[in-house]
C-alpha cells in the first residue's frame, strides 16, 4: 500500500510558475483522468479575508488548479463553506469568487439545498454538489490549528458540511479525540480524489485564522490524504504521529500501513523543514483520569489553554456568540462589545477563535480572573 507525495520548492504566487508546478505534481502523483469530468474544486476559506492574511487557499493556486483542470478539458466548480456561512455566500474578499469570473468556472453555494450522507456516528448535512460532479479536488492550506494542531488534507474536508452545521459536530464531539475520529470518518465516506497544498505562504502561532503569515515555499500534491498531511507537517517541525487525524488514520490502515508506504519526491526533507515555525504545543489525551479532573475541578481546568476574550479589540460583531455550539458565550448587558464565557460550558473547541477578525479571542492559559 504505496502513496506518492510530490513537494516543489515554490516561493512567489505566479501565475504561470504555479501552474506549471501543478502540472508536474499532478502527473508525477498519478492524479486522475480529468478529460470530461465535472470537477469541484474545494479551497480552504476559513473566513473570507484578504489574501495577505493567508487565512485561506491564495487566489493565484486556485486559479492555477482551474486552469489546469479546464486545459485538460474538464469543467471545473469552486466552492466552500466558512464556519459562519450564510445563504448566498460568495468568497469575494478572498479574491476566490474573482477567479471564477476569470475563469468561466462555477461557484456553488453550499447551504443551497444540501443533502445528506451517513457516517458511523448518524447522518450529517452535506454540500449537494458532490452529488453532480465526477471528483473533488481539495486545495488545503498549510497552517496550524488550536485542536488539531495542524491543519491539512484531512482537515479541509469538513468544509463540504455547509455553514453553522459543522460548529454542532463539535457539540457532538467534545474532545480532541472524538472530533479528530469524526473527521477521519468523514473523509472515508467522501475522500477527494487528489490534493494540492497551499504552503507557499502558510500559516504558524495561532491558527487557523489569528497566526502568523510565514513564508513555507512550498506546494504538496498527493492522491492519498493521509500521506500529504504527514510530509506537510513533518514540513512545519511536527512529529507526524502526534498529529491526531493522522494518528487515528494510520491505526485504521485505510490509506497507509505506515508512513514508510510513502514514495516521496521532492528535496531532500531536512533541507524544507521550517525549524522557525511556531508550532502550537501539543499535548497527550491519552491520560483519561487526569482529563476526568481536569474538566471537573475549576482550578485545574484554569490549566487548559483556552478562549481568552479582549475587549478593547472586540467589536461586537457576535460571530463568536452565533458560532458557539455550546452557547457559551453571551455579550454583556450593560457593557459594548463586552464577551462574557461561561467556562464550565466552553469545550474547548476554540471555533469562537476561528471567526474573530478582529483578534478579540486568544488561546493561552489564564489563572486568574472570570
Amino acid at each position: 500500500m504505496n502513496a506518492k507525495v510530490a513537494v516543489r520548492n515554490c516561493r512567489e504566487y505566479d501565475l504561470h510558475s504555479v501552474y506549471n508546478l501543478i502540472s508536474d505534481i499532478y502527473k508525477t502523483c498519478e492524479g486522475p483522468e480529468i478529460k470530461n469530468k465535472k470537477i469541484l474544486v474545494k479551497p480552504n476559506i476559513l473566513i473570507d479575508s484578504n489574501p495577505d492574511k493567508c487565512i485561506s487557499t491564495h487566489p493565484v493556486v486556485v486559479e492555477a488548479m482551474v486552469r489546469f483542470l479546464q486545459s485538460n478539458g474538464a469543467v471545473v466548480f469552486v466552492g466552500d463553506s466558512p464556519a459562519n456561512q450564510i445563504s448566498g455566500f460568495r468568497a469575494e474578499k478572498s479574491g476566490i469568487l474573482k477567479v471564477c469570473e476569470k475563469t468561466g468556472a462555477s461557484w456553488v453555494d453550499f447551504l443551497k439545498n444540501p443533502s445528506e450522507i451517513k457516517l458511523p456516528g448518524g447522518r450529517i448535512r452535506i454540500a449537494s454538489v458532490i452529488n453532480e460532479i465526477d471528483l473533488i479536488i481539495s486545495l488545503p492550506k498549510l497552517k496550524n490549528h488550536e485542536l488539531v494542531f495542524f491543519t491539512g488534507a484531512i482537515k479541509n474536508t469538513f468544509g463540504l458540511i455547509p455553514g453553522f452545521s459543522k460548529a454542532k459536530q463539535h457539540a457532538f464531539h467534545h474532545d480532541r479525540s472524538s472530533f479528530s475520529s469524526f473527521l477521519v470518518d468523514l473523509n472515508e465516506v467522501v475522500t477527494p480524489h487528489f490534493f494540492l497544498m497551499d504552503g507557499i505562504i502558510g500559516m504558524d502561532g495561532q491558527g487557523p485564522a489569528n497566526g502568523t503569515p510565514v513564508k513555507t515555499g512550498v506546494l504538496i500534491g498527493s492522491t492519498n490524504p493521509l500521506a500529504l498531511d504527514i510530509i506537510a507537517s513533518s514540513i512545519a517541525g511536527y512529529d507526524p504521529l502526534k498529529i491526531p487525524t493522522s494518528l487515528i488514520s494510520l491505526s485504521r490502515g485505510k490509506w497507509l500501513r505506515s508512513e514508510h508506504d510513502i514514495i516521496y519526491n521532492g528535496p531532500e526533507i531536512e533541507s524544507i523543514i521550517k525549524k522557525d515555525f511556531k508550532r502550537n504545543p501539543v499535548t497527550d489525551d491519552a491520560n483519561i483520569a487526569l482529563k476526568f479532573v481536569m474538566n471537573r475541578l475549576k482550578s485545574l481546568r484554569r490549566l487548559q489553554r483556552r478562549p481568552v476574550f479582549i475587549h478593547n479589540k472586540c467589536t461586537g460583531c457576535r460571530e463568536c456568540v452565533k458560532i458557539c455550539p455550546r452557547n457559551a458565550i453571551v455579550m454583556h448587558h450593560s457593557k459594548k462589545n463586552w464577551v462574557v464565557q461561561t467556562d464550565k460550558n466552553c469545550i474547548r473547541c476554540f471555533c469562537c477563535s476561528e471567526v474573530c477578525q478582529s483578534h478579540a479571542v486568544e488561546i493561552r492559559r489564564k489563572l486568574f480572573g472570570a
